[in-house]
């Protein structure tokens, strides 16, 4: 599509697409960490970010990031909220260091692929493009180490809300990020008396009936369009709901991954080198590491590597 015909808002991403493939060499405002051997992973999926809203978990996401590598990264969709953003801009440096850090994966090799989301969809006319290092598609087939074929995408398509009453939607939204507005408040009072992060709106879906209905659904609609394209499985987001669940699907196993998100639950779903699929729930991770006893050896080690890392970013 020619850059004259592009709308008003997919003009400006598309001016901001290419000063991002340049990808100048500036310092993110908080450094990558120096932690020695970080977890190795085959594949990497997370989506539901919503950078530019205060509910984003930057911190956590940033703290996954450093601990984490993968030969594959795969961004589910709703990395960046572009509806919030169009009512106000709300962008801090810890966002821009997610970005970076992305940025970073695909300069050092690691193959990016961005499927937009119903949140970002201002990128998704640009499925095909390849904007610093990080291709962008409508949709990808993934092969796992040991064979299946998995079936990746952000979800909203099979979401009949988003469909039927895209009002109903907005509407949505808008009550959600009050509810995520209530959770920022519920954590700062946690993080005063030492407890570890708590998601105030996962819990409520938990407890609500219509919310467990809607999610079941949802998880069964999308499994039997993945077995009737003829893959093994299929990898989504959209709902912030992590799941692995096995379907049915005239005779074959279908299997359902949801790689949750980044703003209540805080999870990420890896493959390992032989094909395991597993799903990472990382503000649990976070509190065992800062529940287990750090050797003295080991903490003066990092010390001096928070000390380098420092001097490097200055």
């Amino acid at each position: 599509m020619p850059k004259k015909d592009l709308p008003g808002d997919i003009e400006k991403f598309a001016a901001l697409g290419a000063n991002i493939a340049s990808f100048p060499a500036i310092q993110p405002a908080v450094p990558e960490r120096v932690i020695g051997e970080r977890r190795k992973f085959r594949t990497i999926w997370i989506s539901d970010v919503h950078l530019g809203t205060k509910g984003c978990n930057a911190n956590l996401l940033i703290d996954f990031l450093d601990h984490t590598d993968s030969e594959t990264m795969y961004l589910v969709g709703d990395i960046i909220d572009g509806w919030r953003l169009k009512k106000k801009v709300y962008w801090p440096a810890s966002h821009n260091d997610i970005v970076w850090r992305i940025l970073k994966r695909a300069k050092r090799g690691t193959r990016i692929v961005y499927i937009p989301g119903n949140h970002d969809e201002m990128v998704r006319p640009f499925a095909g493009m390849n904007f610093g290092g990080v291709e962008i598609a409508r949709a990808a087939f993934h092969d796992t180490a040991d064979g299946r074929r998995l079936m990746v995408l952000h979800g909203d398509e099979f979401d009949t809300i988003m469909l039927a009453h895209r009002w109903l939607a907005f509407f949505g939204d808008a009550l959600y990020h009050a509810a995520m507005g209530l959770n920022l408040w519920v954590n700062a009072i946690r993080r005063r008396f030492g407890l570890p992060y708590w998601s105030l709106s996962k819990a409520a879906k938990h407890k609500v009936k219509n919310a467990v209905e809607f999610i079941s659904k949802y998880e069964e609609v999308v499994a039997r369009a993945a077995g009737e394209r003829g893959v093994d499985g299929v990898v989504c987001g959209h709902i912030h709901t992590a799941d692995m669940r096995d379907f049915q699907h005239e005779g074959e196993t279908v299997q359902y991954y949801n790689d949750g998100d980044w703003v209540e639950g805080c999870n990420a779903l890896v493959e390992h080198f032989d094909g395991r699929m597993e799903i990472l729930h990382w503000a649990e991770e976070v509190a065992q590491r800062d529940a287990a006893p750090v050797p003295e050896s080991a903490s003066e080690s990092a010390s001096v590597e928070e000390s380098a890392a420092s001097r490097e970013a200055a």
